[in-house]
């Protein structure tokens, strides 16, 4: 059974003539009137009654008129989705987001890819440390991941965004939060608040080798996994914080934030596996290269 005689009956049952019919499939009425005959022989029923003025439906046609319109909707509603998927147009994606991304960036972000994708549903994870992303992307349970390099996994793919700067969260009441600006050295004698090191924190590391460089070893006297809890206890004066510049958006009475001179940068990329090239992934991806990219 060919669509095409699906196509042709439906044709047909809906004009109840075959020469408008034929004329509304593009096609002459001798073929049409094939298609028919061929169709009622392979069903072993009778569809249409023709008379000279017209074309009548039996019930056994009328019946299968129903089912052939829901069958003939349901392939062009396969098509088109097939059509969409291979554009990129539709699907899911998970994305999983560092801290300094979750509070800062992912909002307006989450709106530019609901109006550039409308078709793809998102789901968002915040408060991710790089190995949890790196972990979550191998084992597809996020699809794309906003991290902070390095990632030294050759089944991961990044992209660069953009650096930014890293500053230093004070308690209000410190006495560095007085200053316009610090220098790394005046913080020889600062307890620091962290990202884990026992979970292999990229901030965990940038801070210890920046300390080291300037003359010092840090003593670390809290190691948190979130930035909100970070921030919160940078609040509570249980010390001090480096924190890359979009954590400022993160407001938290009792907190202050001062520019560092000479600061480092620390890269912000996207990233997803290797060896997937869904191409609603990588719509995604351009998606978020072109809302932080360089910003």
């Amino acid at each position: 059974m060919e669509l095409r005689h699906l196509r042709s009956f439906v044709a047909v049952a809906e004009e109840r003539h075959f020469g408008r019919a034929a004329a509304r499939l593009h096609i002459a009425q001798p073929p049409l009137s094939q298609q028919i005959r061929t169709l009622e022989a392979e069903l072993g029923v009778q569809l249409l009654l023709r008379t000279t003025r017209r074309v009548e439906l039996t019930p056994a046609g009328a019946a299968f008129l129903t089912r052939v319109r829901t069958l003939l909707q349901d392939v062009d509603d396969a098509v088109a989705e097939a059509r969409q998927v291979a554009a990129g147009s539709i699907g899911r994606l998970a994305v999983g987001c560092v801290g300094s991304v979750t509070y800062s960036l992912l909002p307006a972000l989450a709106r530019h890819l609901s109006d550039e994708l409308p078709g793809i549903e998102f789901a968002f994870r915040g408060e991710m440390l790089v190995p949890d992303q790196v972990a979550a992307l191998r084992a597809g349970d996020i699809d794309v991941a906003l991290l902070r390099p390095p990632v030294h996994d050759p089944a991961i793919t990044l992209r660069v965004l953009r650096s930014d700067e890293l500053v230093l969260a004070v308690p209000a009441d410190h006495p560095l939060a007085d200053r316009q600006s610090v220098r790394i050295g005046d913080l020889r004698d600062a307890r620091f608040i962290v990202h884990s090191g026992r979970r292999e924190s990229v901030m965990y590391d940038q801070v210890r080798r920046w300390c080291r460089d300037a003359g010092f070893e840090p003593v670390f006297r809290h190691q948190v996994d979130e930035t909100s809890t970070l921030v919160t206890l940078v609040a509570g004066g249980l010390g001090v914080a480096i924190v890359p510049a979009p954590v400022m958006a993160l407001t938290v009475a009792g907190v202050a934030y001062r520019p560092i001179k000479d600061a480092r940068r620390l890269d912000l990329a996207v990233a997803w596996r290797t060896d997937r090239d869904e191409p609603h992934l990588l719509r995604a991806v351009e998606a978020v290269e072109q809302h932080l990219g360089s910003r």
